[in-house]
């Protein structure tokens, strides 16, 4: 029944979203499905509080529960991942990125992070994002199978003397060798600055590597395969960075936290403390590979020819059809992914040469054991690619 305060147009669009969330097979890597605890968090009374500062340092008067509600988030993140301070107040994981900038570097100075056609995300100093506007950007990329090339990582380190090296990617289906990464940065004097946004659930559940003990400071998004609310956090272990850091979100880069979102990193942080978490992930990663098995065995490009995570890369190039061309026939028959560039990409982002998929949010609602229901999906996106319906 439709709340009588709800504006009857909001409603309806509220409805055909639901309607379209529960009839669609949601594949996009970025995404996940919240639980009702955590839905219930970001509508709550939290919304309604000003908070600037931290805990026991507020500005507002009337933070005696926000004190508490954002002392617990900090506790279960810092048991989550174990490391020894974290800051759960970013708006998004690209706040979160900006503000480390900001601790650490001064304007001009260089960073180098993955080029965003290979991998990579705006705001690891791409050129229309602030990260390479402010910040001399020097980027790498992957080799022409799609994997990591380290030793062309060192290279630039040496050649361009970063004061800070951004590992991470929001399409790379591989492990990350956090260690190499932190190798050449000591081997520069560089910082090593880890996003682990689209790995932090799969970390958090022990299915993938964890940067923690190797970077200067960690940022994520708290969504995607963490499956919380949308927003960011830092985490790091050494207590000389934690007046910076946290002072380059407030006041440095934000204003009030969101109190609301915080009480739902909270719990999403509790929830992925559950044993069963761990379980999920490694559902997750082997329904990646279930769904490469089937590209592969349908004659459909896999980057890197199957993944260590949740992301799938398609490589379209030879089947004379673009991303977008593909990912639109795919909502069509009720499949929802994204076009996603691939290294040197003839086409530009509008339209693209791939399609990026990911098995996080799926595994969320079909559960641990779902092998046939992805096997049947990645079949009917291997019809679409292969222009066969």
């Amino acid at each position: 029944m439709k709340p009588h305060t709800m504006d009857s147009y909001i409603y309806g669009v509220l409805q055909r979203e639901s309607a379209r969330q529960n009839t669609t097979f949601e594949l996009i890597a970025s995404e996940n499905f919240a639980s009702g605890a955590v839905i219930e968090l970001c509508g709550s009374i939290f919304t309604n509080k000003y908070a600037e500062g931290y805990p026991g340092k507020r500005y507002y008067n009337g933070c005696r529960f926000m004190d508490e509600i954002e002392e617990y988030a900090i506790e279960r993140l810092t048991t989550l991942y174990g490391c020894n301070y974290a800051n759960v107040q970013p708006h998004s994981g690209a706040n979160a990125n900006t503000a480390v900038y900001q601790a650490f570097l001064k304007p001009g100075d260089t960073i180098l992070g993955m080029d965003l056609a290979s991998g990579g995300h705006l705001s690891h100093g791409a050129s229309v994002n602030l990260s390479g506007k402010v910040y001399n950007s020097v980027a790498y990329g992957v080799d022409k199978d799609g994997y990591l090339d380290y030793n062309q990582v060192r290279d630039l380190a040496l050649e361009h003397e970063p004061k800070m090296i951004v590992a991470g990617a929001s399409a790379y289906p591989r492990q990350i060798d956090w260690a190499a990464f932190r190798t050449i940065a000591d081997e520069v004097g560089a910082y090593l600055l880890v996003d682990m946004a689209h790995y932090s659930g799969l970390i958090a559940g022990g299915s993938y590597y964890s940067p923690i003990p190797h970077a200067h400071v960690v940022t994520s998004t708290t969504h995607k395969t963490l499956r919380g609310p949308r927003g960011g956090m830092i985490l790091w272990n050494d207590e000389k960075y934690t007046k910076r850091i946290n002072s380059a979100i407030f006041p440095g880069t934000q204003g009030g936290p969101l109190m609301n979102i915080i009480a739902a990193k909270a719990q999403c942080y509790s929830e992925a403390l559950d044993p069963t978490f761990a379980e999920y992930t490694g559902a997750v990663i082997h329904h990646a590979k279930v769904m490469s098995d089937k590209f592969l065995d349908n004659d459909v490009r896999v980057m890197t020819d199957g993944t260590d995570s949740h992301i799938l890369l398609l490589d379209l190039r030879n089947k004379g059809v673009s991303g977008r061309e593909v990912a639109d026939k795919l909502e069509e028959h009720g499949i929802t992914v994204n076009k996603n560039g691939v290294p040197n990409d003839p086409r530009p982002f509008t339209e693209t040469s791939g399609i990026r998929i990911g098995t996080a949010a799926e595994t969320t609602r079909l559960g641990w054991d779902a092998d046939d229901e992805f096997a049947q999906v990645a079949e009917t996106i291997s019809l679409v690619i292969n222009q066969e319906i």
